[in-house]
């Protein structure tokens, strides 16, 4: 019988020692390895082999067990084996009509969530008819200047069932405050909504650059949202911080989570400050990350974010509540590599990338639809993108067993490298006095134009392939797929209903909820003078979205962004 008895350490050095010369180092002398050297696209050197050596003296304690501090290998015990991630497909584009059909499609084919995608226009705090949003109307998303829009929207939707994730920044509060009007003309009060306002604004300065005001009222929306939020929808996150944007802008995999963790602790020590107790609030923090194409270091990147998070949580803000230390994230595809050449070749990588934030241990997925390099997904391929993770749910396996590269020595080494790279950024931020005051000097921005850089003289000069790109071109072969275009006649119903709601709306309403945003607006921001009322208020009167964020560039200013030096 085989002795599989513990090895000792000196045996392990001793083994692997005489596997180095007596079958490695011949192997190297008849096939030299195929590069000078292994890395992952964040630039993280590969060894060719991985083993006990690998790991720290403490690992057993670090990787822990499902559902155990620090959550290494998952914040629930039972992982997927009792309930599978939230399939939320992001979606949006012409008019509200347009929208709430495909969604209506979509939960018919098994989608579990909801993710509204808005339109130019609307993430810049524009109605549809303002000479700024003129050609952009629902090309990348929905259209909404008012609560009558929100109300088409959903119209019919199962709101009392369904979660809905909503991708808005600077106007995230007036659309989130239009969402909960809606939602409770419909007969849902708002202490039953689940959900998620994604609301993270350092993100924007940092990646995204959709932003309309300075950094400071910027932060004074958000945390006003935190409380809001805090007191009277119990069971919906207030912000979604999100490393999406920051990895798409060209940053690295450490990049990434590091930047998004220091922007999460920066809207913690904000709520702090406001007054609110840390166990109030911190349980309804949700994350956003990208799942790219580097399998494993993906997988590392989600195991080591719960890692750090916690004891962030637990350590420096003193979190007594378990589910205040929690990680919670959704994980959407890497839209940056998606091709428009060859985009058939699409269809893998989605389905690889999604398997990462699967084995990552995800709460809620989005797969980006093979045509997206294109334009905004049709039915059929978003159809598709759906159907590729409710394969990886019903047919792969992967949802068997809980963490189930959890004690792989190479996912265990990548994953506590990535941790300590992540925590010599997060020193860096501290000493330069947190996130927002390294985002006002540009810190974060360079670091990924930086990574970027390095990432684009690497494809240039074909260390990175592409498939399709740089790699396996195919210089005959002509793909055609079609291409979604906002229906014709969706401009038209919008404008439509635009003027037929200003006509409609009480108007000395709608002046006195704008009169008292503004003078709130113009005192410093307290609980005493938090905003959510008052845009509350203004989505009642049917306010437009375009009046709101008027009155408030009327107090805050629009930010100009420095040139960079």
């Amino acid at each position: 019988m085989t002795d599989r008895s513990t090895s000792k350490p000196s045996d392990v050095a001793s083994r692997r020692a005489a596997w180095e010369a007596e079958r490695r180092d011949p192997a190297l002398g008849r096939a030299p390895e195929r590069k000078p050297r292994f890395s992952t696209i964040s630039d993280m050197p590969i060894e060719g082999v991985y083993g006990p050596w690998s790991l720290a003296d403490d690992a057993e304690t670090r990787i822990g067990l499902p559902g155990d501090p620090p959550f290494t290998r998952g914040i629930h015990p039972t992982g997927y084996r009792s309930r599978l991630w939230t399939m939320r497909m992001f979606a949006g584009f012409g008019a509200a009509e347009d929208t709430n059909a495909r969604f209506q499609g979509l939960l018919s084919a098994g989608q579990t969530g909801l993710s509204i995608a808005y339109d130019m226009p609307t993430l810049y705090g524009y109605d549809t008819d303002d000479a700024e949003a003129e050609g952009e109307f629902g090309t990348c998303g929905v259209a909404v200047s008012s609560l009558a829009d929100m109300e088409v929207l959903l119209d019919g939707l199962p709101l009392e069932r369904v979660s809905t994730s909503m991708t808005i920044n600077s106007p995230a509060a007036p659309i989130w405050a239009m969402y909960i009007v809606a939602a409770e003309k419909a007969g849902v009060p708002r202490d039953r909504l689940e959900g998620t306002t994604q609301n993270d604004i350092l993100k924007e300065f940092i990646a995204q650059k959709e932003f309309l005001f300075p950094p400071e009222p910027s932060m004074r929306l958000v945390t006003d949202t935190i409380e809001f939020g805090t007191r009277e929808l119990p069971r919906w996150n207030t912000i979604s911080i999100s490393g999406y944007h920051i990895r798409e802008a060209g940053s690295t995999a450490v990049q990434e989570l590091a930047f998004t963790i220091a922007d999460g602790m920066a809207y913690v020590e904000a709520a702090l400050e406001r007054g609110l107790r840390i166990d109030d609030f911190a349980a309804r923090l949700s994350f956003f990350f990208n799942s790219h194409s580097d399998f494993f270091e993906e997988i590392a990147k989600f195991r080591a974010s719960r890692r750090i998070w916690h004891d962030l949580m637990t350590g420096r803000y003193h979190a007594e509540n378990e589910r205040s230390a929690w990680m919670r994230f959704h994980t959407q595809t890497a839209g940056v590599s998606l091709t428009p050449q060859q985009p058939l070749n699409n269809l893998t990588r989605v389905a690889l990338q999604a398997l990462a934030g699967v084995l990552g241990g995800t709460q809620s997925l989005h797969t980006d639809a093979y045509d997206e390099a294109l334009a905004v997904p049709t039915a059929e391929a978003a159809m598709l993108a759906l159907r590729q993770q409710q394969i990886i749910a019903e047919e792969s396996g992967v949802d068997a067993t809980v963490d189930p590269l959890g004690g792989s020595w190479f996912v265990e080494a990548l994953t506590d490298e990535t941790e300590r790279q992540v925590w010599r950024y997060l020193d860096e931020i501290d000493r330069r006095g947190g996130m927002v005051a390294a985002v006002k000097e540009g810190y974060p921005q360079r670091e990924i134009a930086d990574a970027a850089y390095r990432y684009q003289r690497e494809f240039d000069a074909g260390e990175r392939r592409v498939v399709g790109v740089n790699a396996h071109v195919n210089e005959d072969e002509e793909t055609r797929v079609p291409v979604l275009a906002v229906p014709p006649g969706s401009l038209e119903r919008h404008l439509a209903r635009l003027e037929r709601t200003r006509s409609e709306r009480d108007a000395t309403a709608v002046e006195a909820a704008l009169r008292g945003l503004r003078e709130t607006a113009s005192r410093p921001g307290t609980s005493e003078t938090n905003l959510m009322p008052h845009f509350i208020r203004c989505a009642e009167a049917y306010a437009t979205l375009g009046e709101q964020c008027a009155v408030l560039r009327g107090v805050f200013g629009e930010y100009r962004e420095p040139v960079a030096v």
